[in-house]
Order: structure tokens, then sequence, then C-alpha cells
């Protein structure tokens, strides 16, 4: 039986307690020695029972010595509310407490989940790695389940990028996620931090987790017998792990969320998305109706941009109804020196700012903040400056350059004297250059570290590595976890203090592309580059993939230069990067003055019809992945506007001239107004949401690489 408290209270044994929400509830059991989750459970389904307790830290090494840590539940510490259960165990020799920590932040969606460990000894000592959950869900030995991952789009999206498949016996599984997440042939992708475990047995009820952190971190799935076992948190890998764990001082587990759903990933996706708007997005940023923002972009020219060329894109972007110029590399002095080059910029950034802003569109800069590099000038963060030296991950090699224009060396932001630094600096860049949006790009968070006097854990000899990677100096070993887990957070915190003293500022998160996807930077961030491959078909299977599990608005596609001899292919160029956040990124003078009418028109109606869809509605993946070669595409509906709209997208070869699109998320018994953009008023037509739903609508298009917008209203 289920009881509720009063705060402060603990229930007598057994002593279970719950937190409940309109899609999920989760029990909790408050034993002696070890919490456990024992439920999971969504209404109306056959709950998830867990058989495994909270496995706690069971020794720490203080002075060079392993010491065994007892744990004892603290009742008069522990709380028990309708938003939060913290469960208090405590040891007494050595000095610790820990709180076990369960807390719904929304009427919908997951519950989150913690553990933090303080320190009351007096003493520093060193803690083993500490899962952020660990999990053995009882199963049926003939339940059929499926498990589905996601992977990051970095570099270039894969030809996979969304898996789902059978869950076997004696399978065993593991996906890791960090902000590097480069390509490696013939190993598996980085994750989107995100695990879904389904049933077909009962029609689809599952269950989903994720991890909300930016550093390594790791989730592994097994079946085997009655049980499905797993666990989530920072990745273990170099190890031996260990971290430091200083008097006084308290010791935070990555947030995991985890949840409980019915239908397929599309379902538990739109749970998710809902939730990540309304507990992890920025609120001020997600009640300006012109969020996402449509942007014009630099890169397009890359380097070679200039002040004349900065402010002749800004009267463009003003001509078609762009409302962003974000001014990307090639404005600075050198890597790590962050002040204007006096050649292309004479009058300064800020005086670009100014135009944009005097043409009313917002204006936004590139910054790559976490590198050094060989500058000189004054300001600059130079490898061999002795302090910035000792901010590095390891000391460059002698006569060390730069082989791009754009990228250094590292520096540790978790050294609190280099976080400082990059507060400060990143608090100039703002307010000198009047920024309304700032970009970052390159690694941010340290990979690793050979250094012994940085806060993170210094590596052990025998599992150092220092290689150098196109020209770069690198560093892999025991510490590399250790190592992200500081610097992820002193990240966080530099972007949380912008954030109160720049409220509305936007915050684009970069690294090279799609590496830096994931739920702690969907907390401290506005948007993401998904990709950095920018074709039509790239930016699609990016948006395909990563829309799974992230609002739309969230998810920026850069709209490269890219063959379009008909309107045709030049209009399916652009709604290839119009599904969510838009950014042009080419020459639009190029274009004849059809393709400006053309983008003039596309722009206006994504303001006007997509736009207010991407911020809220459903969002349905009602064709295959895309291929470049088949038909594609996208469904949004809103049920509270209404209406909705299909993305069609016609592949290369030739003898497909149609499809049919199975649509989802419609009322069977109302009816729906279906109107084809490209075709006009002639094309509308009434159909059942059942009809819909059953036997789809057929889309014809003439013309491979073509596509068209097919809208929904829900008649009276």
């Amino acid at each position: 039986m289920i009881a509720a408290f009063l705060p402060g209270q603990l229930p007598a044994a057994p002593r279970i307690a719950q937190l409940a929400n309109a899609d999920t509830a989760i029990s909790i059991e408050a034993a002696e020695q070890a919490p456990r989750l024992t439920r999971l459970t969504l209404r109306g389904a056959t709950p998830w029972v867990n058989q495994t307790d909270e496995p706690l830290p069971s020794r720490v090494e203080m002075n060079g010595v392993v010491q065994s840590v007892m744990w004892r539940l603290t009742p008069a510490a522990c709380r028990f509310e309708s938003t939060r259960i913290q469960l208090v165990y405590d040891s007494y020799s050595p000095r610790l407490r820990l709180t076990w920590d369960w807390r719904k932040r929304s009427g919908h969606g997951p519950f989150e989940h913690r553990i933090v460990i303080r320190n009351l000894s007096g003493q520093s000592m060193w803690l083993p790695l500490q899962p952020s959950f660990k999990f053995a869900w009882s199963v049926d030995t003939a339940q059929r389940l499926e498990r589905f991952w996601v992977e990051k789009g970095a570099d270039a999206p894969s030809s996979k990028g969304t898996h789902r498949d059978t869950l076997l016996e004696g399978d065993r599984w593991f996906g890791v996620s960090s902000t590097y997440a480069r390509p490696v042939a013939h190993q598996p992708r980085e994750m989107i931090p995100y695990l879904l475990v389904d049933s077909a047995g009962e029609p689809g009820a599952g269950w989903y987790l994720g991890i909300e952190f930016s550093g390594r971190t790791r989730i592994t799935l097994e079946r085997s017998g009655s049980a499905v076992h797993g666990e989530a948190g920072l990745n273990p890998d170099p190890g031996p792990y260990r971290t430091r764990l200083p008097p006084n001082g308290a010791y935070q587990t990555p947030t995991i969320f985890l949840g409980a759903f019915r239908g397929g990933p599309d379902d538990a996706g739109n749970i998710l998305r809902r939730w990540v708007r309304e507990v992890l997005g920025n609120p001020r940023t997600l009640r300006n109706p012109a969020y996402p923002t449509m942007v014009n972009n630099s890169w397009g020219s890359g380097l070679a941009v200039d002040e004349a060329l900065a402010k002749r894109m800004i009267l463009e972007s003003q001509q078609l109804g762009l409302e962003m110029f974000h001014l990307d590399a090639g404005w600075f002095r050198g890597v790590g020196d962050w002040h204007a080059d006096p050649v292309k910029f004479p009058r300064g950034v800020a005086s670009v700012a100014d135009f944009a802003h005097l043409h009313g569109l917002k204006f936004g800069l590139w910054v790559d903040w976490t590198q050094a590099g060989v500058s000189t000038a004054p300001g600059a963060r130079n490898v061999n400056d002795p302090e910035v030296r000792d901010w590095l991950i390891r000391d460059p090699p002698n006569n060390w350059q730069h082989g791009e224009a754009f990228k250094g060396i590292t520096m540790d932001v978790g050294v609190p004297a280099a976080k400082d630094w990059a507060g400060a600096e990143l608090e100039r860049l703002v307010t000198e250059n009047h920024l309304d949006m700032l970009e970052h790009d390159g690694y941010l968070v340290a990979q690793g570290s050979s250094r012994s006097d940085h806060p993170a854990a210094a590596p052990e000899p025998k599992t150092l590595r220092e290689y150098q990677d196109s020209g770069y100096p690198w560093v892999d070993g025991s510490n590399s976890t250790d190592v992200s887990d500081h610097a992820t957070r002193a990240y966080y915190s530099i972007y949380e203090g912008l954030r109160r003293r720049h409220p509305g500022l936007l915050l684009e998160l970069c690294n090279d592309g799609g590496r830096m996807v994931d739920f702690g930077s969907a907390a401290h961030g506005d948007y993401f580059s998904i990709t950095d491959t920018y074709d039509p078909l790239a930016n699609r299977r990016a948006f395909f993939d990563a829309s799974y599990v992230l609002p739309p608005a969230m998810l920026e596609s850069y709209v490269a230069k890219w063959p379009t001899p008909s309107l045709q292919t030049f209009r399916y160029m652009l709604r290839s990067g119009m599904m969510g956040w838009f950014s042009l990124m080419q020459d639009s003078s190029a274009w004849t003055a059809q393709q400006h009418a053309a983008a003039i028109g596309e722009f206006s109606l994504y303001k006007s019809a997509l736009r207010p869809l991407i911020r809220e509605a459903d969002l349905y993946h009602v064709a295959d992945r895309p291929d470049g070669v088949h038909w594609d595409g996208v469904e949004y509906y809103s049920q509270n506007l209404r209406r909705g709209v299909l993305y069609a997208f016609r592949g290369s070869i030739a003898d497909e001239p149609a499809h049919r699109y199975l649509l989802r998320g419609l009322d069977p018994r109302r009816s729906y107004r279906i109107s084809f953009h490209d075709r006009g008023p002639v094309a509308a037509a009434s159909m059942s949401g059942a009809t819909l739903m059953r036997d789809g609508i057929e889309v014809a298009l003439s013309s491979p690489l073509s596509s068209e917008l097919i809208f929904l209203t829900e008649q009276p």
C-alpha cells in the first residue's frame, strides 16, 4: 500500500513512498542500509519492478589508506513531499552524508534523480565511481523487448542514425556520450544520452531514461534470465576512476531522468520534448514568439568575412525577412585573442552589431573561448605564457603552431583561475560587442589532462596517453572522466552567470557540429548546431535523429550552398533546414531574382505558419529515415492550435512520383481541411482523422529532389 506523508516524516515499516504525475508513478523504499526504487508505473499498465537496491559507495581512500564505509538511514533528515523524496544515509567513520534524491518538476513526464555525497570528516578523501542510477527490472523470459537509442550527428550523420532492435537473452550493450564524439571507423557512434526500452506484449508500454550532463557518460543494458540490468552515469572508462572530495565539500552524480510511456519512440518523445521545454528550457527564450529565430550566417564566405561583407549581408537579411545576423569565425585577431581584427573590422565588432540593430536584426558572434593560441597581443591567451600553459590539458610541443585559423589547444576550465578568466572574458565579449547571441564552438569540455596540479585527479602513469591528432595535442588517461566532470560543471557555472547578467542573451551550442547535443547543454543553452555537414540530406538526417528526444526549436540546421537547377530543388534545399531552427549559410547575393522571391516567400511562411508548430506541436516521424533516394518526411500536429503540417520530401529515384503518408496524432472523429501549399487552393480537400491515420494521404511530385508542405486544419 502506498501512503502519503507530511514533510519531514518517515513512514513506518515498510518504509515506502511514492511520487506521481499525470503520466508516471515511482515507488521508493527506504531500507536501513540502502535505498531502492521499487516500481516504475505507467498509469493503467503493469509496473516495472526493480530487483536491486541503489548501490552506495562501499569504500573511500584517505591518506593513502582504503577505508570501508557503512551506511545507515537517518530518519530525522529524510524528506517526503508531494514533489520530492530525499532519503539520507550517514556514515560515522569516516563522516559522510549521502542524500538520495528524487523530484517531480512537472505535472507530466519523467522524474529526476541524483545522489549527493558530503564530506563531514574534515579530511580530504578520494571517492570511487558512483553510478547515478542502477536498475534490474523483472521481466518474463518470453517477453519481447525492444531497445531504442539515437546517435549524435557529429561530423556527418551516419547512414543509420537511429537504432531500434530486439533485446534478446544474453544481449549486452552500452552507449557513451561526450562533447568529443569524433566518429571512428568500425566503432559505434556516440549517443545522445538517452535510452528507451518497450514491451511489444503490452501494447508498447515501456520506460526511458536520460542523463543531464555534458561530461563523459555511459548507459549500459543487459538482458539475463528474468531481469534487464543496467546503469546510467559517468563513464568509468578509461579507469580506474576516482575523484577528490575535499573537507566539507560535496560531490553530485550527474542527474538522470526516468519516465514511462505507452506507444513507440514518438509517443515517448512527445512526452519528453514537452518536459524538456518546460523543465530544462530557458523560460524567457520560450516566451519569445520569434523563437526559433531565422538567421543569416557569415560562414558561407568562410574566413573572408570583413566589415563590408557583414554589412552587405545585414542588408540582404533585412530584405529576405531574416531576423539575426551571425558573425562566424574570421572576425578576430587570432585564436585565444578574441578582439576584432583591425584590418577586417577597423571600427570593431560593436559597430557591425549596431548596424544590425539599426536594421531590425539581432546580432550573434562565434567564439571558441576555451582555446589558446600563439598570439602575443595584449589580452591574448598564448600557449607559451606560464599562467596559460598551466591551464592547458598538457604542455604544447616545442614551437607549436596551430594548423587552422580558428582552433587552438584546449584550456581546462575546471581550473578555477581558467574558469574565472573565461567568465570575465565572455562578459567582456557580450557587453563590448553588444551581443544578442553567443555561439561557442570547439572543444569546450577538456577530454583529459596530464596535469597533477589541477582539481581533477592526476592520471595514473601507466594509463596516460599523450598524442597528436591533426596537429593538435590530446590526452587520454585514467582521469579523463574526472577532468570532464570538473570542466562540465565549470562550463555550466559560467553560462548560468551569463544568463543571470544577460537574461535575454541567446546561447548557441556547437562543437564542430553536433558533438554537444545532450540534455545538460539543453538546460544551459538555447539551441544546438546538430551536424557539421550542411547539405539537404545531412540536415534532414540529423534533424530526424535528434528530434526524437529534443524540442525541434532547439535543433539548428545550417543551409549551405548546394546545386539548385530549378526552383523545386531550391525550395527542397531551404525546407530541408526549415523543420527546426533555420540558419542560412551561403551568399544570397548570388541568387537569381526568382530564387530571392521564392526565399522571401518561404521565410515568411516559416514565421507565420511553421514556427508556431515547431515551437509547441507534437512531432511524428511518418516515413523512413532520409536516404536521399526515397521519400521521407515528418509531421507536426498541435492539439492546442488544432492544426499541423506534413513536410514531404521526394528523393532522387526517378520511378517514385508519389508516396502515401500515414498521419498520426489526429482525432479520428474530426474532419481536417487539407491544403497543399505549392499547388495552391485548388488542391484543398477535407478528410477525416480516421482516414488520414488509417489510409494516409498521397503526395505526388513531378520532379525528384523536390518537396511539398501539406497543412492540416481541424474543421469546426
